[in-house]
């Protein structure tokens, strides 16, 4: 396990997310002061446990709400990506090719490997989706929880027993999801319940069953289009008011929100709304949920990375403030308020949805914090800002700033 060196106790000059400029004073992991900077003042050399920020932005963590740390192929050689035609070829392939990469790099390492990319980019919450199924049984979940292990000095680590393979598609899933829930995952997964297992009725039963018997949250995994898409939006929605689960569901991807259109959008986003079920994109060029109508029918939107550089694709970085400049991007948001709206999904919406207690940048609050090259929020969601400091629980993640000596 990583053992952090403390964190400085003064904090002079940053830019919060409103605009204002504040000095804040660190104690005990906490942020015990928040006061104005004063009007004026010049650069200051900082003394003993001081770093300046100079009027660099200062966030609350980042927080990435769908990872696949299992997956990775960071920390192994590079792998050349292999095309497949349908989402069962392209599962299949990858139970193949993660045997091989798993001869040579463990799951745990290159885990651990994604998890400390992604705290030294400002990332201090991560919800990552660990494969259960009949091919790996709950290995995969072993060698993350002793990744996080590795890790809880750095980043907090959610995990989310999710069945790649089917619910009721592959005999025994259920079973092995039941166990991930007593062995450690907080949460328990889907995939597609019409389109996977062809039986939307019955993954659902078994997935809310098991939420319901072990007090987990849920998120699925949805990729169906269209009427049938929206179809298991609203049963999952159903599903949810009836067992009181309202702000444990998400449901990740939901194509389907991004081709519907009109009252056939505002039925089945207002179903979500109503019973506080919480979308997840990534920001694909095809079929992403239209983010700024759904924040504004009142769905709680979110972000997430996905996947970074493995089977599925090549591509990924763990950066969740780039993977904000994507959704913007596929989602058209130009003003500053829009921009501000995405720098939420990484942030305080992506907060809320996986239940993060104590967030944001408040007095009493933990030190949980990013300081960016950039002078605003808006800015740093379009300019690709280097992170300065990271902070987590207070203590010192990274630091580019020349910051206390220890």
């Amino acid at each position: 396990m990583t053992t952090l060196p403390p964190g400085p106790q003064l904090l002079l000059d940053a830019t919060l997310p409103d605009g204002s400029r504040a000095d804040l004073r660190i104690a005990d992991g906490r942020i015990a002061a928040l006061t104005p900077a004063p009007a004026g003042r010049e650069r200051v050399e900082p003394g003993t446990g001081e770093v300046a920020l100079d009027g660099a932005l200062l966030l609350p963590a980042l927080i990435d709400g769908h990872a696949h740390l299992d997956k990775t192929f960071l920390g192994a050689p590079w792998q050349p990506h292999r095309p497949t035609s349908t989402l069962r070829e392209q599962i299949a392939a990858e139970r193949a090719l993660r045997r091989e990469v798993a001869r040579r790099t463990p799951v745990a390492d290159r885990a651990e490997a994604l998890a400390r990319r992604m705290a030294a980019l400002g990332t201090g919450f991560v919800r990552s989706h660990v494969d259960v199924d009949p091919d790996t049984g709950l290995d995969h979940l072993h060698a993350v929880l002793e990744a996080r292990e590795r890790v809880r000095e750095l980043i907090d680590v959610q995990l989310v027993a999710f069945p790649q393979s089917g619910v009721v598609a592959e005999p025994g899933v259920a079973r092995l999801l039941d166990a991930a829930l007593r062995e450690g995952a907080e949460l328990i997964g889907g995939l597609d319940p019409f389109g996977f297992d062809r039986d939307a009725d019955g993954q659902l039963d078994v997935v809310f069953g098991l939420a319901e018997r072990h007090g987990a949250g849920v998120d699925i995994h949805l990729h169906d289009g269209g009427e049938a898409g929206a179809a298991q939006l609203r049963a999952i929605a159903d599903r949810t008011a009836a067992l009181g689960l309202g702000g444990k569901v998400a449901v990740s991807h939901a194509y389907c929100l991004g081709q519907l259109a009109g009252p056939e959008l505002a039925r089945t986003a207002g179903a979500l709304a109503a019973a506080g079920v919480a979308v997840m994109t990534n920001g694909p060029a095809r079929s992403m949920p239209p983010v700024k109508p759904l924040h504004e029918l009142g769905v709680l939107v979110f972000a997430g990375s996905d996947n970074v550089r493995d089977a599925w694709w090549p591509y990924g970085t763990g950066d969740m403030l780039e993977r904000t400049t994507v959704i913007g991007l596929q989602g058209e948001l130009m003003t500053d308020q829009d921009l501000a709206l995405a720098a939420e999904f990484a942030t305080g919406h992506a907060a809320r949805a996986l239940g993060v207690a104590e967030y944001g940048i408040a007095v009493g609050r933990p030190a949980n914090l990013v300081a960016v090259a950039a002078g605003s929020v808006p800015e740093a969601v379009a300019a690709h800002p280097e992170r300065l400091l990271v902070l987590h629980r207070g203590r010192t993640v990274l630091d580019r700033l020349g910051g206390p000596s220890q």
